[in-house]
């Protein structure tokens, strides 16, 4: 259950609060239904991607700067594809009917058009684009790679 508040802040980002509802349905509709051998394999990853979802909206809200809100709402949805992946195996392996699949396939098909479009506004608006050091380009130094163990 949420606070409530007069300011608005992350519970008035309809994508968060739809992610979240949609990974809270994951961990009541979905993960129940797994067997139990799969409760440290595909129950785990369930779980941990579809949590990240609505997690990664929240870090990328918290960053002011745009491109790094951008950037963890990327990762948010490469989560919701990973959610689907796993989702998708699970109803292919008969583990969840399709009574609950096609639902949650809805959901994330609406999850993917909501996060496609806040990154647009976030690009959009390019918040915190004047910032102190928001033009300062960000160069981390490679750790050296070889190839050949002998080096």
């Amino acid at each position: 259950m949420m606070a409530e508040s007069n300011e608005k802040g992350l519970e008035s980002l309809q994508v968060w609060q739809r992610a979240l509802a949609f990974a809270e349905n994951i961990y009541k509709l979905v993960l129940p239904s797994l067997p139990g051998e799969e409760k440290w394999g595909l129950a785990n990853q369930l779980r941990r991607s579809a949590s990240s979802i609505p997690a990664n909206i929240a870090e990328g809200y918290g960053r002011y700067y745009y491109q790094d809100s951008v950037r963890f709402c990327y990762i948010a949805r490469g989560s919701l594809e990973e959610t689907f992946s796993h989702l998708t195996l699970a109803c292919n392996l008969g583990y969840v009917a399709n009574d609950k699949y096609l639902p949650l396939l809805a959901e994330i098909q609406e999850l993917r058009r909501m996060l496609n479009g806040y990154i647009a506004f976030l690009k959009r608006s390019k918040r915190g684009e004047n910032e102190p050091g928001s033009t300062l380009p960000i160069h981390e130094d490679p750790a050296p790679y070889f190839s050949d163990p002998d080096s």
